[in-house]
C-alpha cells in the first residue's frame, strides 16, 4: 500500500509540472506556441469618417482619414467604377479630406495605410454607401450665361417639381454683382424662386448667380439634381413709360426722353381690354407675331416687330390696320399699337428686361403670372422670402 500511494504521488506531481509548462512561455503572446511571443500590434490607429459600413452617407459630407500615432502613406477611397475620390493630406499627413463630392446611391471603399511611430504598418480598409434621394429636381436659371439684359431683369430659378423645403434651396442660392445691389429672393410657386433687385438694376451690373444644389435636402426624399451657374450683364438703363390716356409711348435712357411714339392702346371702356397699370419688363422679341384669338373672331392675324411685355397677352408691335386711331384713340384688345416704322425702331432698341411702366388704365395687371416681378410692393416681396 505505501508503494502504491508513492507512485500515485510521483504522478501526481508529474502531471502539475506538465500543467505548469503550458500555461507559460518566454515572453509569450497567447499564440498557443510555447517559447514563441505574439506580435505586437502596430502603435498607429486610422479612424475615418464615414465610419465603415455607414449606411445613407450625404453626398455633402467629406470623407475623412485620420491617424494617431503615425503618418498616413496612402489614402484611397474608390466608388464601385474603381474611380478614385480625389482628397488632399494636410502638410503632417495625419488627415486626409476628400475635396468633391460623392455620387447618390453608391458604395465606396476603403484602402488605407500608416505608418506609425513604432515603425509598424497600420491598415484601414471597408466600405460605406451614400444616400439615395426619392426624386433628383433639376433647375434651370435664367437670365442664360453671357446675355445682355434690361434693368428690370430678374433671376429666375425654375425647378422641375414642388420643392418643399424652400428654405434649404434658398440657402443655396447666391448671387454676387460688380456693384452694390440691394436684392432679395422670392418664392413665385413651389417650383419657382427669383431675386431681384430694389430699384432698376444699376447699367452695366455684371452679375454671377451660383445654385449649388448637388446633394441639397428639397423636402420629401428629393435631392438637388445638380448645380447651376449663370453669369450676364446689366445692359444700359431704358425704361419705357406709358399713361394710356395720353395715346403715346415713351422711351427713356439713363432718365432722360430719346423718343415718343404715338399709340393706341387698349380699350378705355372695358377693364378686360385694358393695357393693364404695372411696371412689367419686355420677355421676348418676334420679327412676325401671331395675334389669332378666335375668342374676339379674328384668326391668321401676323403683326410685326412684337414685343411681349407680360403672360397676360400684352405685346408692343406694330398694327397699320388701326392706323387712324394710332395717337388719337385706345381701341386695342390690350397690346399697344404703333406706326410700323416706329414699331421697328422700337424692337431694334429694346432688351430682354427692359421695363415698361403702365399707368392710366382702369385694371391692373393680375398677379398670377411666372414673370409678375415688379407687380410687387418691396415688402411684399421680401415676405415671399424663405429665410
Amino acid at each position: 500500500m505505501i508503494e502504491r500511494r508513492t507512485v500515485f504521488k510521483v504522478a501526481l506531481a508529474t502531471g502539475a509540472s506538465v500543467l505548469v509548462a503550458a500555461c507559460s512561455s518566454d515572453g509569450g503572446g497567447g499564440n498557443g506556441e510555447p517559447g514563441k511571443p505574439a506580435p505586437e500590434q502596430p502603435k498607429a490607429k486610422i479612424a475615418a469618417e464615414p465610419a465603415v459600413n455607414a449606411k445613407d452617407v450625404p453626398v455633402l459630407q467629406p470623407v475623412t482619414v485620420r491617424v494617431a500615432e503615425g503618418t498616413l502613406t496612402d489614402v484611397k477611397v474608390t466608388n464601385p467604377e474603381g474611380e478614385a475620390v480625389p482628397g488632399d493630406f494636410n502638410p503632417e499627413r495625419t488627415m486626409w479630406t476628400s475635396n468633391k463630392p460623392l455620387g447618390y446611391g453608391k458604395t465606396y471603399t476603403y484602402a488605407a495605410k500608416a505608418s506609425g511611430s513604432d515603425n509598424k504598418e497600420a491598415l484601414l480598409n471597408g466600405t460605406f454607401s451614400t444616400l439615395k434621394p426619392a426624386k433628383e429636381i433639376r433647375a434651370t436659371l435664367n437670365p442664360a450665361d453671357n446675355a445682355e439684359v434690361g434693368v428690370a431683369m430678374p433671376i429666375s430659378v425654375k425647378f422641375a417639381a414642388d420643392v418643399t423645403d424652400k428654405a434649404a434651396a434658398q440657402k443655396a442660392l447666391e448671387v454676387k454683382t460688380s456693384k452694390n445691389v440691394e436684392g432679395a429672393w422670392a418664392w413665385l410657386s413651389p417650383r419657382q424662386a427669383d431675386w431681384r433687385p430694389k430699384e432698376f438694376w444699376p447699367a452695366n451690373t455684371e452679375v454671377n448667380v451660383t445654385a449649388k444644389l448637388y446633394g441639397v435636402p428639397l423636402g420629401g426624399g428629393a435631392y438637388g439634381k445638380a448645380d447651376v451657374t449663370t453669369k450676364f450683364k446689366i445692359g444700359r438703363n431704358q425704361v419705357v413709360k406709358i399713361n394710356t390716356p395720353d395715346h403715346v409711348m415713351k422711351v427713356y435712357r439713363d432718365g432722360k426722353e430719346v423718343a415718343s411714339y404715338p399709340s393706341s392702346n387698349g380699350k378705355d371702356g372695358d377693364p378686360n381690354l385694358n393695357t393693364p397699370n404695372g411696371t412689367v419688363i419686355v420677355m421676348s422679341k418676334e420679327p412676325v407675331g401671331d395675334f389669332s384669338n378666335p375668342r374676339y373672331g379674328y384668326t391668321n392675324v401676323k403683326k410685326k416687330w412684337a414685343v411681349r411685355i407680360s403672360n397676360h397677352g400684352e405685346f408692343i408691335h406694330e398694327n397699320e390696320e388701326n392706323h387712324g386711331n394710332i395717337g388719337k384713340a385706345n381701341t386695342s384688345h390690350g397690346c399697344v399699337n404703333l406706326f410700323e416704322g416706329d414699331a421697328k425702331k422700337y424692337f431694334d432698341s429694346c432688351l430682354i428686361g427692359d421695363p415698361v411702366v403702365i399707368t392710366g388704365s382702369k385694371a391692373d395687371f393680375p398677379t398670377t403670372s411666372d414673370v409678375m416681378d415688379w407687380l410687387l410692393d418691396w415688402k411684399t416681396w421680401q415676405s415671399k422670402s424663405a429665410i
